[in-house]
């Protein structure tokens, strides 16, 4: 009753699926519930069981769509999201064609391009340090960003917008671990957490196996 009398007045802000389900027109697969301990709050969650497990969901809001201000992330979802990262991103289809850019002729010079972020620097949040040098035949760094504000071609994403990055050797292999980058925000004002298909199929596996053991 409570999500029938709050889309009455953003009827706009919310996709119906036919289940009866609601989801974000800016990510579809993030659906939309009444939060079940908080009036006036909603749950954010990738998956459609119903009740929503609060353990499991991206988080809360106050408002749909969701604001940096009115957005309240779980960290138990974080701790997921860095976990599937950390194992899946190497076989992310998009980074490994990051990864091969690198190693062209062209090449990238992430630092000489890279953003310049409101308070300065190159835009490459926690994998600054390390990530840019490089470029044709010489490996470097590659950072796997959200697609909700993609960056122009050889240029670094916003700090906020940085999942981490992984090594490119001169082949453009990914090589080491990937490491997070300590500065992503879930919720921007450019919107909300967008994966790959690839990794995004990842996350909705891991999540339903926490489902399971519910």
């Amino acid at each position: 009753m409570l999500l029938a009398t709050r889309l009455s007045v953003v009827p706009r802000q919310l996709r119906a699926l036919s289940r009866g389900l609601q989801t974000l027109p800016s990510n579809p697969s993030i659906k939309v519930f009444p939060h079940p301990e908080r009036q006036g709050s909603f749950l954010l969650s990738y998956l459609s069981t119903e009740p929503p497990n609060p353990k499991l969901a991206i988080g809360s809001t106050s408002t749909v769509p969701p604001t940096p201000s009115s957005f309240q992330g779980n960290q138990k979802f974080m701790e997921i999201l860095n976990q599937v990262l950390a194992k899946h991103a190497a076989d992310d289809p998009g980074l490994q064609a990051q990864a091969q850019a690198l190693a062209s002729p062209g090449g990238f010079t992430f630092i000489q391009t890279g953003r310049s972020t409101k308070g300065g620097g190159t835009g490459a949040g926690g994998a600054s340090a390390e990530g840019g040098a490089g470029g044709a035949g010489v490996g470097g760094w590659v950072h796997l960003s959200d697609a909700r504000n993609p960056p122009d071609y050889g240029r670094i994403a916003w700090p906020e917008d940085i999942f981490g990055s992984v090594e490119v050797d001169g082949k453009g292999n990914i090589v080491g671990n990937y490491q997070s980058s300590g500065t992503y925000r879930i919720v921007t004002n450019e919107g909300i957490l967008g994966l790959s298909p690839f990794l995004q199929e990842k996350l909705l596996s891991r999540l339903r196996e926490e489902e399971s053991k519910a």
